[in-house]
């Protein structure tokens, strides 16, 4: 099954929280001090929300499959549509270690695909190492440059 992927970024954690839980009626799955997420079955969508953006709204969009061959699907798919792949592999972000890759609209916005493997207890292992950083994980929109979130 692949699910939608929403990412926002928003200004107050606390006061976003409180309305998409209610908004979904549903908690988040996960709870981080700059981070929340939703796993939400109907519709699917992971919906996520994090402060760690420099303007409210959309961060990017993107597709969680459930297995390595949806992902290929979905590389193959991007590919596909003559546009610039920046292929991951195996990375952190988001609290959760993934396989991943990213492709822009011609408009300007990041599409995410990603397989999730496991959960991580830091936004990414690089801020781990580095606390004060704010990278986010979108790759700089409209160019196949390199993410911030390796």
């Amino acid at each position: 099954m692949k699910r939608f992927h929403v990412h926002l970024h928003v200004d107050d954690l606390t006061r976003n929280i409180d309305f998409y839980s209610r908004l979904f009626a549903a908690q988040p799955v996960r709870v981080e001090a700059d981070y929340a997420k939703w796993m939400l079955d109907e519709p699917p969508v992971n919906f996520a929300i994090s402060t760690r953006g420099s303007k409210p709204g959309i961060d990017h969009l993107g597709i969680q499959t459930d297995n390595p061959e949806e992902l290929a699907e979905l590389k193959a798919r991007a590919q596909a549509a003559d546009r610039a792949l920046l292929d991951e592999g195996t990375t952190t972000c988001c609290y959760a270690r993934s396989e991943k890759h990213w492709v822009t609209d011609p408009q300007g916005v990041a599409w995410e695909h990603f397989h999730t493997l496991a959960n991580i207890p830091a936004f990414n292992e690089a801020a781990r190492l580095a606390p004060h950083t704010t990278a986010c994980c979108t790759p700089h929109t409209g160019k196949a440059a390199t993410s911030c979130c390796r």
